[in-house]
């Protein structure tokens, strides 16, 4: 593709006119603060109307859920008392800053560029696509790392393979939070999920049991489906769209010398080594300190590694890149002393500047919009809504998913989501002969799809850093153009993908049938 041509697809088309207005606001920090000014107006106005709801939590208690003002007393009190721990527990930012110490240090030492340089050579795109996909999907095992590893790595994968990183950046969170709820092993979301289902249906009276595994074969074939269609949507629209690359990142594509070999062998080695630690401390052996890492899981009432996958598996993140980047550093003579060492990690945080600035606006706006009970009133109102017009089979499952997905751009987590939900939907679809376990899958396909859309989405603020690092003028305009393709198509293929299943009548799970 020549450049005029790729110039005329820039600046032409529906996405293209997403991009330009977006691009015309103000800087992002600045959007968050405007959307919270709204937040509060909104939420001042909705007090006086008395604006409130009804529901049912999964528990069976009835709830009265009623807008919060934040220009009331309490409310004024509450924006400036809890200014810095909606900042200092904004969960996104902690495992961002730890996560990236340990690439910081790959990244420095210049192991990251070597083997990828070393890997990539003579890789089709379309493989290249895929695999960062899918990297992405799959990465979703760890819970939230794949943000943090996967994404920023997508980038520079293209990159180093001569091709627009920021299509890459964009290959990998689609895959990371527009896949979040495939994957290849059931994790910490099906446990979470089900038990809210669990609760829900005793709720109800209905006498039902629901596995962890409930989704397990549908969302296997999710994961190869979303990534085929991922890496077309990456081939075929998104990098042709973004046009030739005219950053200021140059990749280094000189050859490796032996001594970057040595390093890169040596780097292995301690890979392995580590690889081999984690394992034995992750899976018990029957020998001394095998498997301590596991925890007793009550709701599944097993020992398993949730808990670890959850929250410890970021400092081993670290050390997966902060060991090899240590050795290859020290092999090639970068890492001459401990300055050296420490020097890589602080390099890595000076480049997150931009992204804690972010954070702290971004970590307002989400807890203002908790704290007001707006998006609980919205979730409500849309599944009041959806009952209230009385759909039944394949119509039901489209009007679920769609009400479910317009909610996610409002609620980031899936767990409070579902908590409003569950009590309603799975006693209704269960009544229409439509199993817990199908109304769970439907649910995780809209609580999935349109992530990579909601400024709201925890992790959002953090891809536009990234995505600023290779074009420093993107902005939100730039980012939702981009990934809007991906929520459309995935959206539509992961539905149709249910619905094929439905009539087929194939189970989701083992034991875990989509229909009565």
């Amino acid at each position: 593709m020549d450049q005029n041509t790729a110039n005329q697809q820039q600046n032409s088309g529906f996405f293209a006119w997403i991009e330009r207005v977006g691009n015309k606001l103000p800087h992002p920090v600045f959007i968050f603060i405007i959307l919270a000014a709204i937040v509060i107006l909104a939420s001042g106005i909705a007090d006086l109307s008395g604006l409130a709801l009804d529901y049912t939590d999964p528990t069976g208690e009835e709830v009265t859920v009623a807008a919060e003002s934040l220009l009331s007393v309490d409310g004024i009190n509450y924006i400036f008392n809890s200014a810095v721990e909606n900042f200092t527990s904004f969960a996104p930012l902690g495992t961002v800053l730890v996560a990236m110490l340990g690439v910081g240090i790959a990244e420095w030492t210049g192991l990251i560029s070597s083997t990828l340089k070393n890997l990539l050579s003579d890789v089709p795109p379309f493989l290249l696509s895929a695999a960062v996909v899918f990297a992405g999907v799959i990465s979703n095992i760890a819970s939230d790392v794949g943000y943090v590893v996967i994404i920023p790595l997508g980038a520079v994968i293209f990159a180093g393979a001569g091709r627009h990183p920021i299509a890459g950046l964009a290959a990998a969170f689609a895959g990371v939070s527009a896949g979040f709820s495939a994957n290849l092993l059931p994790g910490p979301t099906d446990a979470f999920l089900v038990g809210i289902t669990e609760e829900a249906l005793d709720a109800a009276n209905i006498t039902y049991d629901i596995q962890v595994t409930a989704n397990w074969y549908f969302i296997i074939a999710s994961s190869f489906v979303l990534t085929i269609v991922g890496a077309i949507v990456t081939d075929k629209f998104v990098e042709p769209k973004l046009g030739e690359y005219n950053g200021e990142f140059v990749p280094d594509q000189e050859p490796l010398t032996d001594l970057e070999h040595r390093g890169l062998r040596n780097a292995l080695i301690a890979l392995i080594i580590y690889a081999i630690v984690m394992v034995y401390l992750m899976f018990d052996f029957n020998l001394p300190f095998s498997g301590i890492l596991q925890s007793f899981d009550e709701t599944a009432e097993a020992v398993n590694l949730n808990n670890f996958m959850s929250a410890g598996l970021l400092l081993a993140i670290f050390f997966l890149f902060a060991i090899p980047g240590t050795v290859y550093g020290v092999t090639i003579n970068k890492i001459k002393d401990t300055k050296d060492w420490v020097t890589g990690m602080s390099e890595a945080m000076s480049s997150m500047g931009a992204y804690i600035v972010l954070a702290f606006f971004a970590a307002q706006l989400i807890n203002y919009f908790n704290y007001t009970n707006l998006g609980t009133i919205i979730a409500v109102a849309g599944a009041n809504f959806l009952e209230s017009i009385s759909l039944t089979g394949i119509p039901l499952i489209l009007g679920f998913v769609l009400v479910a997905a317009f909610i996610n751009l409002f609620i980031g987590s899936a767990s409070a989501k579902w908590a409003i939900l569950s009590p309603i939907f799975t006693p209704m679809f269960y009544n229409l002969n439509l199993t817990p376990e199908m109304t769970l899958m439907a649910y995780r396909i809209a609580d999935s799809t349109t992530n990579i859309i909601s400024p709201l989405m925890n992790y959002f603020a953090m891809v536009i850093v990234f995505t600023q690092r290779y074009d420093k003028d993107s902005g939100i305009g730039t980012l939702i153009s981009t990934m809007l393709i991906y929520s459309i198509t995935f959206l539509i293929t992961w539905t149709i993908l249910l619905i094929i299943w439905y009539l087929l009548g194939l189970p989701l799970g083992p034991n875990a049938p989509i229909a009565f």
